[in-house]
């Protein structure tokens, strides 16, 4: 199967083994009126393409993920499970804008020859699926069996059957939602307000803004998480004045998105997120669901602070084929990969 084996024009922010590259060497009019010259998107295949072209699982992936769908899922991936590579073909693609293939703030502009940097333009959720199906041409497919992805990768499973409804047979859209809400878009204004205190973060280069991005990270944890989680984790047994667990923990993972990701991708990311909604231009959110009218597999967290499940009730209630899972779980939005081994169980009781 034919890919293009040059990489995006920046250095991958860290080494990711099976990345592929496709180079769509035209113009992409992004739903803003922007143009990128050019675009490329890295992804991942696992699996070998049937002869009637249709065994395909599609997956989304999250924010600050890469496409190697096998790592960050690998509970679900495997032999019997969910994504099994003996019976599918598994493709991931990394969304445009992030760090880990696909063109994004520091890429090279081949209209100037200097990265992006704060000039990458706005890229929404829909642009990302349009990308998409752009690389699901370009491997040859006919029908995706499956489309899967959690938080904002549930967004876009959502914009791609509506892009091409007649060629995705099922969706699983777990702790999503039809629109970021006013306290999700919240969120992420107050992350970016971390990323432009830091005075570095408009600087040309791959590390710039990166203590911004740190503690922008540090904020985004209070939402992935809950208040049992950290209280039972991370609850000092001694009682010190100073250098809690609590704290400890916080810098540890803002440290450690810090050393993987470039903060004007972040930056760029989060209001991407900010962008979604369904009903944007289609008669609003309900008629726009009602379109969808292949089995869809739902998946809440009742613990789920950040996309809660009045989010995922409304997608049941619009969705003509749904069936809603509700998952009791302690570690609120990060359930859905914390809970991986439970949701893969349920994931084939459906699918199969």
């Amino acid at each position: 199967m034919p890919s293009s084996l040059n990489s995006t024009s920046y250095e991958i922010s860290i080494p990711i083994d099976g990345l592929q590259f496709y180079n769509y060497n035209n113009a992409f009019t992004l739903e803003s009126g922007d143009t990128l010259p050019e675009i490329t998107i890295g992804y991942h295949t696992f699996g070998k393409l049937n002869e009637t072209k249709n065994n395909v699982i599609w997956v989304c992936h999250a924010l600050t993920a890469n496409s190697d769908v096998s790592d960050w899922w690998k509970n679900m991936f495997g032999e019997g499970k969910i994504f099994d590579p003996k019976k599918h073909f598994i493709v991931c693609a990394n969304i445009l804008g992030s760090c880990y293939g696909s063109t994004g703030a520091r890429s090279i502009s081949s209209n100037t020859q200097q990265a992006y940097g704060t000039d990458f333009p706005l890229v929404t959720i829909r642009d990302i699926v349009r990308a998409h199906n752009l690389l699901r041409q370009h491997l040859d497919i006919a029908e995706i069996e499956l489309c899967i992805g959690g938080s904002c990768g549930g967004h876009q499973v959502m914009e791609f059957a509506y892009l091409i409804p007649e060629k995705i047979n099922k969706i699983a859209l777990l702790v999503s939602s039809a629109r970021e809400t006013a306290w999700a878009i919240a969120t992420h204004a107050a992350q970016r307000l971390a990323i432009q205190a830091d005075s570095t973060w408009q600087e040309d280069n791959n590390r710039a803004g990166q203590n911004g991005l740190k503690a922008a990270r540090g904020m985004a944890l209070l939402g992935y998480r809950t208040f049992d989680s950290y209280t039972k984790s991370q609850t000092d047994e001694s009682e010190k004045l100073d250098d809690f667990k609590a704290a400890s923990y916080i810098n540890y993972q803002g440290k450690k998105l810090q050393d993987r990701f470039y903060a004007q991708c972040y930056f760029s990311l989060t209001k991407t997120l900010d962008t979604h909604h369904m009903g944007r231009g289609r008669g609003g959110i309900g008629i726009a669901l009602e379109k969808l009218k292949m089995p869809a597999f739902i998946l809440s967290i009742e613990s789920d602070i950040l996309i809660p499940p009045v989010e995922q009730h409304q997608l049941a209630e619009h969705l003509p084929n749904a069936t809603f899972i509700s998952l009791n779980s302690n570690y609120g939005h990060d359930g859905f990969l914390v809970e991986a081994e439970t949701i893969n169980e349920l994931l084939l009781e459906w699918f199969l």
